[in-house]
C-alpha cells in the first residue's frame, strides 16, 4: 500500500461523507463499488466496511444536524427500532426477487421524487421556508408514534429489498408521510441509519467482513466530508436545500435505472 492508496481512500470517504450529510444517502451506494473494482475487495468485504463508514459518516452528519436543531429524536428512535425488524425481512424477500427490476424500480421511485422537489423548490414562493407538506396529520402522540412504528417497519422492509436505498428511503417516508422540513428529516434520516448500519455492521464484523485499515481511512474521510458538508446544508434555505436533493436524487435515480437496463 503507497501513499496514493492512503490518499485515494480518504478522499472517497471525503465525497461519501459530504453526500450524506446533504441528502442522507448510504455510503454503500459509492463505497462498494469502488473498493470491488479498484482496490479488489470482495463484495462481502466491500459492504461491510462500507456499512462500518455508514455507522462513523452518519453519527458525525446527524451530530451537526443535532446541534443546529434538525433532529427529531422521538419519531427517530421508534422508526428505528422497527426498521431493525423490517429489514432482515427485506432482506429474505429481496433473494427472491429479480436484481435488475428491483433497481430499476428504485431508480424510478428517486427521478420522480427528485423531479418533484426540484419542481416544488420553485413553487409557493410565498410560502414558509422551512415546511415541506406531507399528508398525515397527527392529533395525539401515540398516533405520532404508531406511525413512527409503522413506517419504520416499511422503511426496513424496503432497505432490506433495495440494499443501499436506505437512507434515501427513510427521508422520503420523513418528508411524505410524517411532513417533516427537509433539514430535520435529514439529519433524523443520518441518525436512524446510523442505528441500523450499526446493526448490520456487527453482523459483517463478526464473520470477519471488514477490512480495518480502509474503513479507518474511508472514516476519517468521511468525517471530514460529513463536517463541511452539514455545515452548508444547514446554513442554505429550505429551497435552496430542496432543489441540491432533488437533482441529487434524480442523477442517482437515472444512474441506477441505465445500470439496471444495460445488465
Amino acid at each position: 500500500m503507497n501513499l496514493l492508496f492512503y490518499i485515494l481512500a480518504v478522499a472517497i470517504g471525503v465525497v461519501t461523507g459530504g453526500i450524506t450529510s446533504l441528502i442522507g444517502a448510504s455510503g454503500v451506494m459509492i463505497i462498494v463499488p469502488i473498493l470491488s473494482m479498484f482496490f479488489k475487495v470482495s463484495v462481502h468485504t466491500a459492504i461491510g466496511t462500507s456499512l462500518f463508514v455508514d455507522v462513523i459518516a452518519s453519527l458525525t452528519v446527524a451530530y451537526s444536524y443535532y446541534k443546529n436543531g434538525n433532529i427529531e429524536l422521538k419519531s427517530g428512535i421508534w422508526i428505528a427500532l422497527t426498521s431493525i425488524i423490517g429489514a432482515q425481512l427485506g432482506a429474505s424477500f429481496a433473494s427472491k426477487m429479480g436484481e435488475g427490476n428491483l433497481s430499476s424500480s428504485f431508480g424510478i421511485v428517486l427521478v420522480i421524487a427528485g423531479l418533484s422537489m426540484i419542481r416544488k423548490s420553485y413553487k409557493e414562493k410565498n410560502a414558509p421556508s422551512d415546511t415541506v407538506s406531507g399528508f398525515i396529520h397527527f392529533k395525539a402522540e401515540w398516533q405520532k408514534i404508531l406511525a413512527a412504528l409503522i413506517i419504520g417497519l416499511g422503511i426496513g422492509i424496503l432497505s432490506g429489498i433495495f440494499g443501499a436505498g436506505g437512507g434515501v428511503m427513510i427521508l422520503l417516508a420523513l418528508i411524505i408521510l410524517m411532513s417533516f422540513p427537509l433539514h430535520k428529516a435529514i439529519g433524523t434520516s443520518t441518525l436512524i441509519m446510523a442505528i441500523t448500519a450499526l446493526s448490520s455492521t456487527i453482523g459483517y464484523a463478526v464473520r470477519g467482513n471488514i477490512d480495518i485499515l480502509l474503513g479507518i481511512l474511508l472514516s476519517a474521510g468521511a468525517v471530514i466530508g460529513g463536517i463541511l458538508g452539514s455545515r452548508f446544508a444547514n446554513k442554505i434555505n429550505e429551497k435552496t436545500l430542496q432543489r441540491t436533493v432533488g437533482i441529487c436524487f434524480t442523477a442517482m435515480g437515472i444512474v441506477m435505472t441505465a445500470i439496471a437496463i444495460i445488465k
